[in-house]
């Protein structure tokens, strides 16, 4: 049986740059995702149901439970430190392996999508095989952004989180003058909006996925000014911006474009072509539009992986993965290692399903469910471990609780978890149009992922003595 892993001593081994802002913005160019927008519309006025359901049972009390273990256990790792003080060293190494690998797995479809959009606005002939070298560069272009020093990289996604809203804000006020001009591209009905079940559940997922991210700024929890007093804080802020921008837009979309024009690829720049392409410089204003969308892309990478590389290392360093996940640029201090290695396995995906892929759009939706399967397991074992460490480590200070006692917090973490669940089985299994050669790609990609990763925690898990205190 696990036992909880006593936690290693602080020591100032990071400095601590990260401001309350910092944070917020981290957190919304993380969660708030342009690219999925097309993708969760495509469930048609719905949409706007679920995204309000999924706010309500699951955005908020997540935003509860991750600001009370960010706030109590404010450690470089973030998830994985949190699993490695609740169930040990094995499951904490199989949780930063899973946090760490989806975001190589995941890079390709969110470049995939950059490249699709770049050719929708320069080049619409672009071959698959251009828009895979497109790929490739933006790749290891992350790659390199992620190892500079964070006081620097971090203007990355706080410009992203910028853009992010100027796009959300646009897309949602311009859908609204759009009808109130030319009439609703979709009905808005109480029929319309009730749920119904079939092909459209294929989608569905997507907006639990659009929701997930709170805990990433956690990953470089040494690294900020004030974590017990900023995390709660920036959850609240993040989380209040985040659920407004995302309906918004939504319901934009939904506004200008009918459900069935709304591409995975296309649907970006077709809104935005819709709203203000017959304006007074509508093409000026699509062409920006469509720029900052490009630059949010390579934001939310850099921001994923700068905390999924520091989770890896921190799970290195500790001795529950293999010793190259650990090394540190000499200069930077930032793990090097793990950021090239995730352009490796990037960059091997995106060849590999290239491969069995017949479009882009094919390729990126592929490349994404199977990246989002990864991604999810690993929020099992975080809502697990707040139940865990509420039980075996009660005397820890928790400058924010979660309200109400343990049945309250049980309950919680179950609703959490049956979302997780439901978001797995239907990015593997689509209702309405079962593929069984998609479901063999997705889900034995998984399983090879977990049986590689069972392979990791093996050979990496060794003791490592704790570091004295800083005295």
């Amino acid at each position: 049986m696990a036992t909880t892993v006593a936690p290693v001593t602080a020591r100032p081994r990071f400095r601590r740059v990260l401001r309350r802002l910092d944070m917020t913005l981290f957190t919304v160019c993380a969660i708030l995702i342009v690219d999925q927008l097309a993708a969760s519309a495509a469930i048609g006025v719905q949409s706007i149901f679920w995204w309000v359901l999924t706010l309500i049972l699951f955005f908020i009390p997540y935003g509860l439970i991750t600001s009370e273990l960010g706030s109590a256990y404010p450690e470089e790792g973030g998830i994985y430190a949190w699993v490695r003080r609740a169930y040990g060293q094995r499951w904490a190494g199989r949780t930063a392996w899973l946090w760490w690998v989806n975001v190589a797995f995941w890079m390709p479809s969110v470049y995939i999508l950059f490249a699709g959009l770049l050719a929708e606005l320069v080049a619409p002939d672009m071959s698959l095989t251009m828009k895979l070298l497109v790929t490739l560069g933006l790749t290891w272009l992350t790659v390199g952004i992620s190892i500079v020093t964070l006081n620097l990289g971090k203007w990355v996604p706080n410009v992203g989180a910028i853009f992010k809203a100027v796009i959300m804000l646009s897309i949602g006020l311009g859908g609204i003058a759009f009808a109130a001009r030319h009439g609703v591209a979709n009905e808005f009905n109480l029929q319309a909006l009730s749920p119904s079940w079939g092909a459209s559940l294929a989608f569905l997922p997507v907006i639990v996925y659009n929701f997930l991210g709170f805990e990433l700024m956690s990953g470089a929890g040494e690294e900020m000014e004030d974590p017990a007093r900023d995390v709660p804080r920036a959850i609240i802020a993040s989380g209040l911006l985040i659920s407004f921008f995302y309906i918004l837009a939504t319901l934009g979309i939904l506004l200008a474009l009918p459900v069935e024009q709304i591409g995975l690829i296309e649907g970006l720049p077709d809104t935005f072509g819709r709203l203000f392409g017959s304006r007074p410089g509508g093409s000026t204003i699509v062409t920006i539009l469509i720029m900052m969308a490009l630059y949010t892309f390579v934001a939310n990478m850099v921001t994923w992986t700068i905390g999924a590389n520091r989770s890896a290392a921190e799970a290195a360093q500790r001795g529950d993965l293999p010793e190259i996940f650990a090394r540190m640029h000499s200069r930077f201090r930032t793990p090097v290692s793990a950021a090239i290695l995730t352009g490796i396995i990037a960059s091997a995906v995106l060849v590999l399903y290239a491969l069995l892929a017949s479009s882009a759009e094919d390729l990126f939706w592929t490349i994404f469910a199977f990246s989002s399967v990864v991604f999810l397991l690993p929020y099992f074992l975080l809502f697990l471990s707040f139940l865990k460490l509420r039980r075996a480590d009660p005397d820890t200070p928790r400058p924010y609780r979660v309200p109400g006692g343990h049945g309250t917090a049980a309950a919680l973490s179950a609703i959490c978890m049956l979302f997780i669940a439901q978001a797995v089985v239907f990015f593997i299994y689509q209702p309405g149009a079962f593929d069984p050669s998609y479901a063999l790609a997705v889900g034995g990609g998984t399983l090879l992922t977990l049986l590689v990763g069972e392979v990791m925690v093996r050979v990496g898990t060794r003791p490592v003595p704790e570091a004295p205190a800083n005295g």
